[in-house]
């Protein structure tokens, strides 16, 4: 019970605002201390831990996949896209939506950045959504929703560390997320156009124009298309491994940026800068939760929570009902990374257990925690809106706003439960 305690502690003060690295690291040290039986000799395996973790090549995939995507943030690419898709849109109720759901889920399939491709949704899209007559709240939820695929849609960051966590090939948890990513771009598109249908001043159709010319449509939609198949192909064909399509990929996003002549020292030092700063927080919320992991397992907590779900309950679906809830919940409050690196691996024994597919399994829970970036009061996708958008909508607008794609989110869940055929249609 004491190691239910101490995670309990650790919880808290991630409430109360510290920072997630040193909430779990620093709970660790401070109870292996205090604990006799403990002592600080339970930290000595710990230099091995992280020398594991920083010589592991899948989450070398990690920061070379967020410098592509904020390489592609400065290229102008996402603008360009963006526009073109509207203006294919247009005379359709509900059809600038649709283009903003369609571009966020090419975007999260070259990219697969969430907060580059809320920001850029929102700098670029919501004025024009705005400026066209949709309802602000409808307008925020498609962007915060749209911008979050790239949780689901391959090559997604959660899915390259919860590969490596619950110890899933990265290249077939992409090909697994692939059909329930698109599911969900689906129902993203059916309900804006039944909310467009019913209401038409809700998703007003833009006035139509001119056609637009092959080349604006070749040079805006085909160079991301070319960059999504070149990354995914290579690993889908088993050409490369994840990390090795991650390079290819920043490199085709730096030759991306040098057609649409946005290539400069200055675009070029910011994606190393922030490249740096979101890789550095990751592997120290990384060494924290290790930290964390080896005094819980020591006090047998992992121990506890297999008995629990495996004697006490003893049911496969009461256990998955109870790991997705609580990980919703979670989500509420805490980041996915931290969920990644601190929940799941106390989840996985009883996975083990019950025979559970990993692969099945880690797609449910990655799909879940596309959901907490959407959850109020502390959804990413919400802080990078509301940043974004300033003074345009308001964040009781965006609460409302994102909480039918929430909704659609956890319907999508649900059929990946009841349908499991759809995680393995390509295998």
């Amino acid at each position: 019970m004491i190691a239910l305690f101490i995670f309990l502690v650790a919880l808290s003060l991630l409430l109360l605002g510290v920072p997630v690295a040193f909430a779990f690291g620093g709970v660790a040290i401070f109870f292996a201390f205090l604990i006799p039986e403990l002592g600080m000799d339970v930290f000595n395996v710990l230099p091995f831990r992280i020398y594991g973790i920083m010589s592991n090549t899948t989450l070398m995939a990690v920061p070379l996949f967020i410098m592509m995507g904020l390489i592609l943030e400065k290229s102008g690419m996402a603008e360009r896209l963006l526009i073109t898709m509207s203006s294919a849109f247009r005379g359709i109720r509900g059809g600038l939506g649709v283009s903003v759901v369609v571009v966020g889920a090419i975007l999260a399939a070259s990219t697969g950045v969430v907060s580059a491709s809320v920001v850029m949704m929102s700098v670029i899209a919501l004025p024009l959504m705005l400026k066209a007559g949709y309802d602000s709240s409808l307008a925020s939820g498609t962007i915060a929703s749209s911008g979050t695929l790239g949780q689901i849609i391959p090559p997604s960051i959660i899915l390259i560390i919860l590969g490596d966590v619950m110890n899933v090939s990265v290249g077939e948890l992409f090909i697994a997320a692939l059909i329930p990513g698109l599911v969900l771009v689906g129902l993203y598109i059916t309900y804006i156009f039944i909310r467009a249908y019913i209401n038409p001043k809700v998703a007003p159709a833009l006035p139509t124009q001119e056609k637009l010319s092959f080349k604006e449509l070749f040079g805006a939609i085909v160079p991301p298309i070319l960059l999504m198949v070149s990354v995914l192909g290579t690993i889908f064909a088993g050409l490369a491994s994840p990390t090795e399509s991650a390079a290819f990929g920043v490199v085709g996003g730096l030759l991306l940026s040098l057609f649409n002549k946005t290539l400069n020292k200055e675009m070029f030092l910011y994606s190393l800068y922030e490249t740096m700063k979101l890789s550095g927080m990751i592997f120290m919320i990384l060494i924290g939760a290790t930290a964390f992991s080896l005094v819980f397992n020591e006090l047998g907590g992992s121990d506890i929570v297999l008995e629990f779900f495996s004697e006490d309950i003893g049911d496969v679906w009461i256990f998955i009902a109870v790991a997705m809830f609580a990980i919703f919940i979670l989500g509420f409050f805490i980041d996915f990374i931290e969920i990644s690196f601190i929940i799941v691996p106390i989840l996985i024994p009883v996975m083990q257990a019950f025979g559970i597919d990993p692969l099945w399994f880690a797609i449910l829970i990655a799909m879940n925690l596309q959901a907490s970036f959407l959850t109020p009061p502390f959804g990413l996708s919400l802080f990078f809106l509301k940043g974004a958008a300033k003074e345009s909508v308001t964040t009781l607008q965006i609460y409302k706003g994102v909480t039918p794609f929430i909704l659609l989110q956890l319907l999508a869940l649900t059929l990946v439960v009841i349908f499991p055929d759809l995680v393995f249609a390509f295998f």
